[in-house]
């Protein structure tokens, strides 16, 4: 069973987890450095100057005359070495792996073992994303607040009981720790908001109203939002703030880039009727916010 601990989309290696947090884990595993949210822009940007280069020369005399078809060819190759732009369909794969669905139950009693069986709505229903290989899960607070028994079920169909390690009220979050793992199972990709702009595509994944996973896309709208809860509970700030349609029953989901890597927690939704239905304007919180809940902080 080959697995890994936390991931993260930046090239300085994350800090040290305390001891009486997380148990010690290998050192993750490296992935190519990332230029941020511009990266594909540079690339693109840097090919059209070549080609400018290219041709002003070729105009200028100071490179060997070149035919009509090779300057043809030359732009043709160039084209040809521009990454694609990854898509929704991209970004849902790689994230699959690390969504779980989250279910908690009032209490230990009777009534509470019979709703987590029979599928009742007794429960509190939620999504909770892997973020160690430990099977530590992030998700929202309100998603298991008050629970006294917490289930999770893991993309390969595999069923645990979870234990609440950690919460961080002020940000709605709480960290889960699944007594059972998949094989198989892959931690998400944590990355950086730095960089994130309005405009952005985003990806929600979750299981909205218990259905899923399902998975919605849209654009990053604003940053650094301020969040109260209709009951008027809960007030959040430095929020990101997204269009991806989500729906109760997605709080605790990852909201990613195309690239399929972590940036937020979704928390929650803005509807100014009673209806708790998405009208266009959803948050999350942002991921270093979130991973900072159980001591890590990479970036």
């Amino acid at each position: 069973m080959n697995r890994r601990a936390a991931v993260y989309s930046a090239s300085r290696p994350p800090r040290k987890l305390p001891p009486a947090v997380l148990p010690a884990a290998r050192p993750p595993a490296k992935k190519p450095a990332k230029r941020g949210f511009q990266s594909r822009k540079l690339q693109l940007g840097a090919i059209a100057a070549v080609l400018v280069a290219v041709v002003a020369a070729f105009w200028l005399n100071r490179a060997p005359a070149l035919t009509e078809q090779q300057v043809e060819a030359l732009v043709h190759r160039a084209i040809s070495e521009i990454p694609p732009v990854p898509t929704a369909t991209e970004a849902y794969e790689k994230i699959r792996p690390s969504v779980v669905a989250v279910r908690s139950a009032p209490d230990d009693g009777e009534e509470g073992t019979k709703a987590m069986e029979t599928g009742k709505q007794e429960y509190q229903r939620g999504t909770g994303v892997v973020i160690v290989d430990s099977g530590l899960i992030l998700t929202n607070l309100h998603v298991v607040a008050g629970a006294r028994r917490v289930h999770v079920t893991f993309f390969d169909g595999t069923e645990s009981e979870a234990e609440i390690v950690a919460t961080r009220p002020e940000h709605d979050l709480a960290v889960l720790q699944a007594k059972s793992l998949p094989d198989d199972m892959m931690p998400a990709v944590m990355r950086s908001t730095a960089g994130l702009a309005p405009g952005d595509q985003v990806v929600a994944v979750g299981f909205p109203f218990g259905i899923g996973p399902s998975v919605s896309s849209g654009v990053v709208s604003g940053l650094r939002r301020d969040y109260v809860s209709p009951e008027g509970k809960r007030v959040l700030s430095n929020l990101i703030q997204f269009d991806a349609a989500v729906n109760p029953g997605n709080s605790g989901g990852p909201l990613v880039t195309l690239d399929g890597e972590v940036v937020g927690i979704v928390t929650g939704l803005l509807n100014p009727t009673e209806q708790r239905v998405f009208v266009g304007i959803g948050f999350a919180v942002p991921i270093e916010n979130a991973a900072s809940a159980i001591g890590l902080n990479p970036f």
